[in-house]
């Protein structure tokens, strides 16, 4: 697509890739910060799996954007995933703790 129409189209794709890396981030670095006894405790996969999963799928987002969305949107499912399901219950487990 040429003209106004696929510039529109690429700075949409620029912040939705913008706003996944942020959400990925912030699910990686909770990840990171959380003892590793609070996975297992809510029933979910091991700390390292997670990180293993929210890193490789950001990175893979990061090298393989030309090729499409794909890899973004497969990261951003992933951090979404944890952020919207298991740092909650890690949250409860832990006492609330931290906010964010």
């Amino acid at each position: 697509m040429g003209g106004w129409v696929g510039q529109v189209i690429g700075v949409i794709n620029v912040v939705v890739l913008v706003v996944s890396l942020g959400l990925e981030a912030w699910a990686f670095v909770h990840a990171l910060l959380q003892k590793a006894e609070a996975f297992p405790a809510v029933e979910t996969l091991q700390k390292g799996v997670w990180l293993a999963l929210i890193g490789g799928t950001m990175l893979a987002s990061l090298l393989f954007y030309a090729f499409g969305m794909l890899f973004a949107m497969i990261a951003l499912i992933a951090a979404l995933v944890y952020l919207l399901d298991v740092r909650p219950r890690i949250r409860e487990i832990s006492g609330g703790g931290s906010r964010w």
